[in-house]
């Protein structure tokens, strides 16, 4: 079996939510699965220098033009949601909860929780946004909020997100496809044609 596919994102992205509605569908034509890697992009931004794009002059006033084009281009969903950027921790850390235990459930979350940040245009911030995200999965809301507490995924959150600094990552999206790299939503297309052919 060909390697997954590592997609790394914060849940704080939209650039990530955007090619989070296309990543699967796109792998699975080249016979590939996505590993769906939540992290937090504040320790790679601490390295270079960078800050949230939403906070940055022109470069925010341009994105908030583009991101709804984009998704209207994709003829997905987008919606701003009332506070850009978010912490992420509760909703990076619901994922890595579920992962071990049940991977495609755990797929599922990170879905939903994109699609209610940026589908929605909901805050997904606090524990108590998350676990309403994730009852709608039938996820036991209670068992969450003490999972996400819990020192084994805390560190599981911390120990991906360096893992991903090692591997340069700087932004969200960042995608590997057999250790090559692509960041952004816009490589995507590049990514498909690198399945396509092999490499180029």
């Amino acid at each position: 079996m060909p390697a997954p596919i590592d997609f790394y994102f914060d849940f704080a992205s939209p650039y990530g939510y955007l090619a989070s509605t296309r990543i699967d569908d796109l792998a699975a034509r080249y016979g590939r699965t996505v590993e769906w890697r939540p992290i937090l992009l504040g320790p790679a931004f601490s390295r270079s220098g960078a800050r949230p794009l939403m906070t940055q002059p022109v470069r925010g006033d341009y994105a908030r033009r583009d991101l709804p084009r984009f998704a209207r281009f994709l003829g997905v969903p987008f919606a701003f949601p009332p506070i850009m950027p978010i912490a992420t921790l509760a909703a990076a850390r619901a994922v890595y909860w579920l992962r071990d235990g049940d991977p495609a459930l755990a797929h599922r979350l990170a879905k939903a929780l994109f699609h209610a940040h940026f589908g929605e245009g909901r805050d997904i911030q606090q524990p108590g946004q998350v676990a309403e995200v994730a009852a709608l999965l039938g996820i036991d809301g209670e068992a969450l909020r003490a999972g996400i507490g819990l020192r084994a995924v805390k560190d599981r959150l911390r120990a991906e997100t360096e893992q991903s600094l090692a591997r340069g990552v700087f932004g969200a999206p960042f995608l590997f496809v057999d250790e090559e790299p692509f960041w952004g939503a816009d490589r995507l297309d590049q990514v498909e044609a690198w399945l396509a052919r092999g490499g180029f």
